[in-house]
């Protein structure tokens, strides 16, 4: 079932260092605070803490108890307060209503915020306005980089995207020793030029590199990817039951008990990583294959004599029970996935998107993405009606199916648009209003500072409008007369059922095959980017047709999605790449437009 890599496939890095050294950091802080302590701890921190440093690992440390931030009067009757959360205004409240109160009722106690990935100078600000900034510590942890396997790195910044694309506040990074990047759209251009400013400040030695290229993307280069499906096994896994740091939970309707399980997905899962990157349609052949190996495994076990049964129990045995386990839960899963996504209703949606992608049957789309918001279908949301503006949106058509989800909906949902407008993932064009017309609104509107939010908007709206264009340039969308073999795959499209090849993945596989941005001014002109290339060891030692050369590095700025990370795993194993997926987040489609959903801007 999985596709072995080829022989001649460079190896990865090992990123189990970046784990150590957050643990190492992050005790070290917590023993600033010496005795026993209670720990309180910020939500999203929770799953990517466990990664890093367990219950007991902490306990050691002389955590006494933990507890989840709750914004609510805290129950805590420890003397020493441990706070780790994120630098956000309305959580450094919370925690200055906590001390006030303790201060109110003559408690004393020692308080200590440890903020991560940094703190602001604005939290320290409100714990001066608060009264409480003598009465606390404050440090921070520099949890930036979390393996979440050995070719996926997490940021774990789900608020990235929001921050970075609707409020615009900007951050810096963290980028490996490399040979060359290469760029499109605006913050990853302020990325590398964050990270030459730190080789400048720093000294750089002379060092076999790691890494031969990085390409950094901005989300919004490609916003048709996460607004489609996923139809992968790890893709649906995420949809459905939704992984956090690599790790999910499987209800009793999958492990067939009262009980609940959080199983960690990554490739030291023999049963996962075979069907991790396969087209849901392949997945329960190769599991039913599977159990039938696993089945004859067992069976040897017949005839044996004394010694042969030690050895088979001491060696063998336990691998079996485990990977029967393992397969026992994956089974579960596709069970419960195919039940939800055979239904007819999912069916619809996939032709519906297909569709769209190809040009076809609009008429047929629009009644169905009508029929669906009238149903009030809360998994439906707003991703057909943002992938239809992408691949041509009429005005007329624009207004009525807004009228439609506003009435269906509720009016509070005219923020969401505005949001969804501000993005350009869903904008009214006026008739007539050609994309010359928008770039000369864009220049008009580029030299003003003040107007940076709106000048972004419309050049986002101008990139978007223009996906008929890209598909046909880059050939995303495979001809429909073909048939395409799913058990087969010939190119990246097979994790969109054939119907598309992810805009993101193709624009990296083009600029590799032309190693750099030379005849591609068209589809950069197309993506209104901002794309650049840069080469140089920068102080590495690179050595021609070395291993790092064939080690690429991929940035997301704004979340990935599982399907893209199995389309680069396919593309590496097809041309002899190892890529690293470097993402501040993992997303799909729902979260995509969760995001717009949140109200507070």
């Amino acid at each position: 079932m999985a596709h072995s890599a080829r022989r001649d496939s460079p190896e990865l890095p090992d990123f189990s260092v970046l784990k150590r050294l957050a643990r190492d950091q992050l005790i070290y802080l917590l023993e600033q605070l010496p005795g026993k302590k209670d720990l309180f701890i910020e939500a999203d921190l929770m799953s990517p803490l466990d990664r890093i440093a367990n219950v007991s690992t902490l306990k050691q440390h002389e955590v006494d108890k933990l507890y989840k931030v709750e914004y609510k009067p805290v129950v805590s009757t420890s003397d020493q307060l441990c706070f780790l959360i994120r630098p956000r205004i309305q959580t450094v409240k919370w925690v200055c209503d906590v001390v006030n109160a303790d201060k109110a009722a003559g408690k004393f106690k020692r308080y200590k915020i440890i903020f991560t990935p940094q703190k602001f100078y604005a939290c320290e600000t409100v714990l001066e306005e608060q009264g409480i900034f003598g009465d606390v510590s404050t440090d921070e942890w520099a949890f930036y980089l979390l393996p979440l396997d050995e070719d996926i790195i997490n940021l774990e910044l789900p608020e990235f995207f929001r921050d970075n694309f609707l409020v615009t506040m900007h951050t810096g990074s963290e980028i490996p020793s490399l040979s060359s990047a290469r760029c499109c759209k605006h913050f990853e251009t302020m990325v590398y030029e964050s990270w030459r400013e730190q080789v400048k400040e720093g000294e750089q030695k002379a060092r076999q590199a790691e890494v031969g290229t990085v390409f950094l993307i901005d989300r919004d280069v490609d916003f048709v990817t996460p607004l489609c499906s996923q139809v992968v096994y790890e893709g649906l896994v995420d949809d459905i039951f939704r992984i956090k740091c690599g790790c999910v939970e499987f209800g009793p309707d999958v492990t067939s008990s009262d009980k609940s399980i959080k199983v960690m997905l990554n490739s030291q899962d023999k049963v996962f990583n075979e069907i991790r990157n396969e087209h849901f349609s392949n997945v329960f052949g190769f599991l039913s294959q599977k159990a039938r190996n696993l089945q004859t495994a067992y069976d040897k076990r017949r005839g044996m004599d004394i010694k042969q049964m030690k050895t088979f129990v001491s060696e063998e045995l336990k691998g079996l029970k485990q990977e029967h386990r393992l397969l026992s839960l994956h089974i579960g899963a596709s069970e419960s996935m195919m039940k939800k996504k055979t239904k007819q209703d999912f069916q619809e949606l996939l032709k519906t998107e297909h569709s769209l992608l190809e040009g076809f049957e609009i008429r047929e789309c629009i009644s169905f993405i009508e029929e669906h918001i009238n149903r009030q279908v809360s998994y439906l949301k707003l991703c057909p009606l943002s992938l239809y503006f992408f691949t041509g949106l009429l005005p007329k058509d624009y207004r009525s199916l807004k009228a439609q989800y506003l009435q269906s909906y509720g009016v509070d949902h005219l923020l969401t648009f505005a949001n969804l407008k501000q993005l350009g993932l869903l904008v009214e064009q006026q008739p007539g209003e050609t994309l010359t017309v928008m770039e000369s609104k864009m220049g008009k509107l580029v030299n003003d500072k003040t107007a940076g939010k709106l000048t972004d908007a419309f050049s986002s709206l101008a990139k978007k409008s223009n996906f008929r264009a890209l598909s046909r340039r880059l050939s995303l969308v495979p001809k429909s007369d073909e048939e395409y073999d799913l058990r087969v795959p010939r190119d990246m499209a097979y994790i969109f059922s054939g119907a598309y090849i992810p805009l993101s993945c193709k624009l990296i596989e083009q600029v590799l095959e032309r190693d750099g941005w030379t005849g591609l001014e068209e589809v950069t002109r197309l993506l209104n980017g901002h794309e650049f290339a840069v080469t140089g060891s920068n102080g590495a030692d690179l050595r021609p047709q070395s291993d790092a050369q064939r080690i690429i590095l991929v940035m997301f700025l704004g979340g990935c999605t599982f399907s893209e990370i199995s389309a680069l795993r396919f593309l590496g194993r097809e041309r002899g790449y190892k890529f690293i997926v470097l993402t501040t987040a993992i997303t799909n489609s729902a979260r995509l437009i969760e995001a717009m959903l949140d109200n507070h801007v």
